[in-house]
C-alpha cells in the first residue's frame, strides 16, 4: 500500500492507495504516530481506497484522541462499509462527527 502524508498547518491529510486490510493496517496506523505534535485534524482521504473490510472501520474510529478526524472521498464499497457499520452500531460509529455535513440519522436503510 502507498500512503501519502500531507500536512498543512495543523491538518494533517492521510491518503491511503489500494485495499485496506489487517495486513495494510499497520502502515496507516504508523504513519499516524509519526505525524508532528502541532498537528490537531486528521483528514482521511479515501479517494485512492478502492476495498476496506473491518480494518477501515479500526482506523477511522480506532484511538486517535487528540485528533478532530474527518474523511473525504470515500469510493462506494467503503462509503457501504461506513453505511452497515452506522446502521448496525450508531453510537460506535457516528457518521456526523466524521464527515462533516452528514444529516443525523443518515444510515444505509434510509434514501
Amino acid at each position: 500500500m502507498d500512503i501519502t502524508t500531507t500536512i498543512t498547518g495543523t491538518t494533517a491529510r492521510i491518503t491511503p492507495h489500494g485495499e485496506l486490510d489487517l495486513d495494510t493496517l499497520p502502515p496507516l496506523r504508523a504513519a499516524v504516530d509519526r505525524l508532528p505534535q502541532q498537528v490537531t485534524g486528521l483528514v482521511w482521504d479515501l479517494e485512492h481506497l478502492s476495498f476496506t473490510d473491518i480494518a477501515g472501520l479500526r482506523l477511522i474510529f480506532g484511538p486517535a484522541p487528540h485528533y478532530r478526524t474527518t474523511v473525504t472521498g470515500v469510493q462506494d464499497q467503503p462509503l457501504q462499509l461506513l453505511f452497515i457499520a452506522a446502521d448496525l452500531f450508531p453510537t460506535a460509529y457516528d457518521l456526523t462527527r466524521l464527515i462533516p455535513r452528514t444529516p443525523a440519522g443518515l444510515t444505509a436503510c434510509k434514501p
